[in-house]
């Protein structure tokens, strides 16, 4: 054997095995940086339910808005403040109401989203019962603002715009 392999074979079998400080600095670091990433967008649960609660009242107003037109019959928007779900309903012609399936079906709030109060304008302000926006065939809703919170008290408020059938939401608990 010359001397050159006798001396890489001693070494190997001395070698120790293990993590260098700076391997394990730089494994300490990513772990870091994707906690620092990913802890951020665990925490905003709150807003983002109000958003997504937002868009789920919008987009059943927008359809009983634009079905109401298309069959000539009124629409309702429900909101049970008790057990927090909100659907639709048609009128019927002969009196009768329908609770719709579809996009009308009974929906929840997302997540920690609750709707705290509900203002109807000429009716006043709603907290804890079954409370009922009318959309009419001509193209026109009761104004309605509706108040959202959740668990980390952030707020929300949609109004559903009356000529339109719009909504519009805003950060925060706001009155019109």
């Amino acid at each position: 054997m010359t001397q050159n392999s006798l001396s890489r074979s001693t070494t190997r079998g001395t070698g120790h095995s293990g993590f260098t400080l700076i391997e394990l600095a730089v494994v300490t670091l990513l772990i870091a940086l994707f906690a620092g990433l990913t802890v951020p967008l665990l925490s905003g649960g709150g807003a983002r339910d109000l958003r997504s609660t937002g868009r789920r009242i919008s987009g059943m107003t927008r359809w009983c808005y634009n079905e109401a037109a298309l069959t000539g019959l009124e629409h309702r928007l429900v909101f049970d403040l008790q057990r927090q779900v909100f659907f639709a309903q048609r009128l019927e012609a002969d009196g009768e109401l329908i609770t719709l399936a579809g996009p009308g079906r009974e929906r929840s709030p997302a997540g920690e989203a609750k709707i705290k109060d509900i203002s109807i304008s000429g009716r006043g302000k709603f907290s804890s019962q079954t409370v009922t926006t009318r959309v009419l065939p001509a193209g026109w809703l009761e104004e309605t603002v509706i108040h959202l919170e959740a668990d980390n008290k952030a707020e929300s408020t949609v109004r559903l715009m009356p000529l339109t059938g719009i909504s519009e939401t805003y950060d925060g608990y706001r009155e019109f």
